[in-house]
């Protein structure tokens, strides 16, 4: 599958957001969420409205530096009810900021690449899987379109070499050469990691399965959600070494 386009990826944040506000919209802000321990609805809200307008504002200015949420001053709710509502309202602030951004400039960011065009893919994904959270929360069952989640597997894959500072666990996803694969059966897509002594190397592809010490096969979207660990794994999912498949999840969590 292609990319995602740039565009494309902007239209996607934005009916993330609206629809993770709807899902929170008239539900009990004090609702824990069992996937984020700390958090009720309300601060899920909080956390995802504020990350969407600190990286937007990130790229309105090009930064090369990393800014500091805690400097920047939003108007958020004293209402937890009000909270959907200005969560619904950052997509506009969001789709204009980074409709008008070069893709291409070059900024800070966390992961991978270090432009502007970094963080609407990543705001895509935070929000659909801080999305999840709260579905899970008020007992819905999440999904992603196939082809959305496919691009959130790789966009994981993209960033986790870049993420140990603040994820020290990836640190340790390494080996001698060990195999895993994750496989989109709806897709007919897989992705293959090799652990190796400095780090991890990966592809993606498609045609028949490649041996692997251990794989995962399941639809896009439930793998995605297996690997931010939102999904629990069937015996029956996984073929070979159960251990490994353990050892990857509880080092690549973001």
């Amino acid at each position: 599958m292609p990319a995602l386009s740039d565009e494309n990826v902007v239209d996607l944040v934005v009916a993330e957001i609206q629809t993770m506000a709807d899902r929170c919209r008239g539900a009990d802000p004090a609702t824990p969420v069992p996937t984020c321990p700390e958090w009720d609805l309300a601060e899920l809200q909080r956390h995802t409205g504020s990350v969407h307008r600190w990286a937007a504002t990130m790229v309105e200015r090009s930064s090369q530096e990393r800014l500091a949420r805690e400097d920047m001053t939003w108007a958020v709710p004293e209402d937890p009810a009000a909270l959907a509502d200005w969560l619904a309202d950052g997509a506009a602030f969001v789709a204009a900021r980074f409709r008008t951004a070069d893709p291409e400039t070059p900024m800070w960011a966390w992961g991978w690449p270090k432009t502007a065009g970094f963080w609407p893919r990543r705001m895509l994904h935070e929000t659909g899987i801080h999305r999840a959270d709260a579905e899970l929360a008020l007992g819905r069952d999440p999904t992603f379109n196939a082809e959305v989640a496919a691009d959130g597997i790789g966009e994981l894959l993209d960033n986790l070499p870049h993420a140990a500072y603040f994820a020290p666990g990836v640190a340790e996803l390494r080996g001698s050469g060990e195999t895993l694969g994750f496989v989109a059966d709806d897709l007919g897509e897989r992705w293959e990691i090799t652990l190796q002594p400095n780090g991890f190397s990966w592809t993606r592809s498609t045609g028949a399965r490649s041996a692997t010490d251990a794989t995962v096969a399941g639809a896009a979207s439930w793998l995605l959600l297996v690997l931010y660990r939102r999904a629990r794994i069937p015996d029956g999912a996984i073929t070979g070494d159960r251990g490994l498949v353990e050892r990857w999840l509880a080092n690549s969590s973001l």
